[in-house]
């Protein structure tokens, strides 16, 4: 079953006899994006531990890095965001994550988190959850992941997307050996399908 609303699976799993898995509930949650997250950042550095992971764009409505900052504090990692004013990560998922352990920082600019950034998690300006076309006009194109600002990243860090992207990642950056997405996106096919086959006893 398929939640679209932020606080609907609560009331679905009340009604229903069967799973109910959420794929995505409004700005809440989007835990087999996290799975799937997870899952690629483990296929392309071969472990999650120590790792410096870099959350840039709308933390706020982004209910990805509301779901994958969740799961990690399963690892022992360090967590660091950037995001336009008003749109930092919720208050209560600092919380959360500080709960368990996690290291937390905020920066400014991708390029000053970036040199120390081993997944580089870059996340689009939802235009669909501003109030008013001026809102979203001032926080858009902030933060756009460049060839150039390639450069100053480790040789072995991954760029992850939950796609679909905007602007916030140049197309030339595509071609860089580190751009993740495309393969992570096809990683949410295998992911979903273990899981569908986990729910159904297969």
């Amino acid at each position: 079953m398929l939640i679209q609303e932020e606080g609907m699976l609560q009331n679905a799993s009340r009604h229903c006899r069967k799973p109910v898995i959420n794929a995505g509930d409004g700005v809440g949650e989007h835990p087999t994006q996290a799975l799937l997250d997870v899952f690629t950042i483990r296929e392309e550095l071969g472990t999650v531990n120590g790792m410096t992971i870099t959350m840039v764009g709308d933390l706020k409505h982004g209910r990805t890095v509301h779901s994958l900052a969740k799961l990690l504090t399963q690892y022992r990692i360090t967590l660091r965001y950037v995001a336009p004013k008003n749109l930092h990560m919720p208050a209560e998922i600092i919380s959360f994550v500080a709960s368990k352990g996690i290291k937390q920082e905020e920066f400014d600019s991708i390029e000053e988190a970036l040199p120390e950034t081993d997944i580089l998690y870059m996340t689009r300006i939802q235009k669909e959850r501003f109030g008013s076309e001026d809102e979203y006009k001032a926080c858009f194109g902030q933060f756009i992941l460049t060839p150039h600002i390639m450069t100053v990243a480790k040789k072995k860090m991954v760029v992850m997307h939950p796609l679909p992207r905007v602007n916030e990642i140049s197309p030339e950056v595509d071609t860089d050996p580190r751009a993740a997405y495309f393969r992570q996106a096809e990683n949410g096919m295998y992911i979903r399908m273990a899981l569908l086959a986990t729910v159904l006893g297969r």
